[in-house]
């Protein structure tokens, strides 16, 4: 069977859903089954999987599905308990000190507060943290995962500790041992590049944010009324990125968006308080009363105003359970510790499922679930709280937590079934190899163009960097060095695509939505992230074309044409941007501070 007819079959799964999940609406509990019974067919008649082999790989999701699920009840009931407590009320006030605007709390808690939380623990964690923290101050809980998912990018690459990188893309290389004798420089220095890639694509990233929450959830449904803060937004893009590029090349992978994102938190709030780059005083961009909200945008999850029973909680104490996540996580994180050997001490597994290769195991203590459940606990007595609500909070968590597992009990399945297409009889290679190969035949000298592209397919279907970057680092070195260029380059393009894509992978979506009950709407969300993850793996790939091909090609390539048009577009938007604002009709553009 030729490579290209190959490389159609595998797509066949992720175009189940992108028709049933993205085109037609429906919710991932009902696209999902689709698209695993075709993953499945697939394995068994196509590349002839032993059907032992299929059965361990989605016994392998289901185990994959259940941790992803234990996560979402941990974050769910941290954020129910400071709902209870009173925390969220006093935690919401303290933000609206610093600014009632909506587009500044929502750059700080979902790009910094966010990136720190991926640097400390990845895996999903900062949309677990972030979009219920967005959702408790009173944004929408579509417009919450949304900008939750947007930001699943620039830091993703160094997340857990640089696990991407020093696990992933170091896994990848490892399969061939001559490319060197020395991973680890190889891979390290892979890294710096990658954050170079990542600071320039990035910097666009909270003013994606921002944009695409005034155009989708605002009054006027405005891009324009977003980019009216451009100067703040790219001052917290700079804050974040600089710090973030100067630690993954002098100190490597391990902790570029962590201290990336704490330094840029304390320098932007630290800005937002002296009212630097703020939008004029006495104006602020806000929803509209929840009355009038699309009811597409809301979830289960209902956010009460419920204060301390003491009335006034002091905000440090309403903070310290966000505190305490990002310094346990932190401390069960860092190798030099011997926090992490006790975490990874007890562990579940399933060897050999069905006689097979394929095992399954789940490390309860390390799960960042097991963090927000101790910090849910410390805050009962944190906060002082009574026995009635903090059960409260426990019974709603649960419930909420079980309305997601439908979807997640076929999305990760057809993940694990679509991984392990390897080693059939037909002796094709797997699925995203294959597809892989099916792009490369196409694009020849071109590669550097849709390497991020590749990266980002195949986090969308694994749902992790990490993961991409183990199936398809070694594939883009190959690539690399049969078109003539340095490999390594492919190979940091690659991770850079592999963390855009976490902005749609599909069981992403599914569990922040679930962890604001916004469950049944996951293609509107992918819908809606769509736009910044065009743009990441376009503006990453011409970047890459450029940086690989101008010594030979000359400075004005394909890749210098698109990178300077995305540049002089995105100029020429923010030039123009207060005549067009100021022609929107009827509906001023803000409202008016009370």
């Amino acid at each position: 069977m030729s490579t290209g007819v190959l490389a159609l079959l595998s797509i066949l799964p992720i175009v189940a859903v992108g028709i049933f999940l993205v085109g037609l609406k429906w919710p991932a509990s009902k696209a999902m089954p689709i698209s695993y019974i075709v993953a499945v067919l697939l394995a068994l008649f196509v590349w002839q999987v032993p059907g032992a082999v299929v059965a361990a790989a989605s016994i392998n999701g289901l185990v994959v599905a259940a941790t992803l699920l234990f996560i979402i009840f941990g974050a769910i009931l941290l954020l129910n308990t400071l709902q209870e407590s009173g925390g969220i009320k006093t935690i919401r006030k303290g933000f609206t000190d610093i600014s009632p605007d909506r587009r500044i709390q929502v750059i700080i808690i979902a790009w910094l507060f966010g990136s720190f939380i991926e640097g400390s623990a990845g895996f999903g964690t900062p949309a677990a943290v972030a979009v219920p923290l967005l959702v408790g101050l009173g944004f929408p809980a579509m417009a919450a995962v949304v900008a939750g998912m947007v930001i699943q990018s620039t830091p993703v690459s160094f997340g857990a500790v640089g696990t991407p990188i020093l696990v992933g893309v170091q896994s990848g290389l490892a399969a061939d041992a001559g490319i060197t004798d020395n991973f680890l420089t190889l891979v390290t220095m892979i890294g710096g590049r990658v954050a170079i890639v990542h600071a320039i694509v990035g910097t666009l990233v909270p003013l994606f944010v921002v944009a695409l929450m005034t155009r989708f959830f605002g009054k006027n449904k405005s891009f324009s009324e977003g980019i009216e803060v451009w100067k703040f937004a790219l001052f917290a893009a700079f804050s974040m990125t600089i710090p973030y590029v100067i630690v993954a090349n002098l100190l490597g992978p391990e902790f570029p968006s962590m201290i990336g994102g704490l330094v840029g938190l304390v320098i932007v709030v630290s800005a937002a308080r002296k009212g630097f780059l703020m939008p004029p005083k006495g104006e602020h961009w806000d929803f509209e009363e929840k009355s009038e909200w699309d009811p597409e945008w809301t979830g289960s999850v209902e956010i009460k105003d419920i204060s301390h029973k003491s009335g006034n909680m002091p905000m440090v104490r309403a903070w310290t359970p966000y505190i305490l996540v990002g310094v346990f996580l932190v401390l069960t994180r860092l190798e030099a510790l011997p926090f992490l050997e006790l975490v990874k001490a007890w562990t579940v597994s399933l060897p050999n499922i069905f006689g097979t290769d394929i095992s399954a195991s789940f490390q309860p203590l390390y799960s960042p679930g097991s963090v927000f459940i101790l910090v849910s606990l410390l805050t009962f007595f944190i906060h002082q709280m009574d026995v009635t609500p903090y059960k409260r909070a426990w019974s709603h968590s649960a419930k909420t937590m079980i309305a997601a597992s439908t979807a997640l009990v076929f999305t990760v399945p057809m993940v694990q079934v679509f991984l392990n297409s390897e080693g059939g009889a037909a002796g094709f290679e797997g699925m995203p190899i294959e597809l892989a190969n099916g792009v490369a035949a196409l694009t020849a000298d071109f590669w550097p163009l849709f390497s991020p592209l590749v990266g980002g397919v195949g986090a969308f279907i694994a749902g992790s960097n990490t993961i991409s970057n183990m199936m398809f680092s070694l594939f883009q070195y190959d690539v690399g060095a049969q078109i003539g260029v340095d490999a390594s380059w492919i190979v940091a393009l690659q991770a850079v695509g592999g963390a855009a894509g976490n902005m749609i992978c599909v069981h992403n979506v599914v569990a922040a939505s679930a962890v604001v009950g916004l469950v049944g709407k996951e293609g509107d969300v992918i819908r809606k992230t769509l736009i910044p993850f065009v743009y990441y793996v376009t503006m990453a790939g011409a970047l890459g074309y450029s940086i690989v091909w101008t010594a030979e090609k000359g400075l004005f390539n394909v890749g210098t044409v698109i990178v300077s048009a995305i540049g002089i577009l995105a100029i020429y938007i923010i030039a123009t941007n207060r005549k067009r604002n100021n022609l929107i009709p009827v509906e001023k553009p803000f409202k008016s501070a009370k």
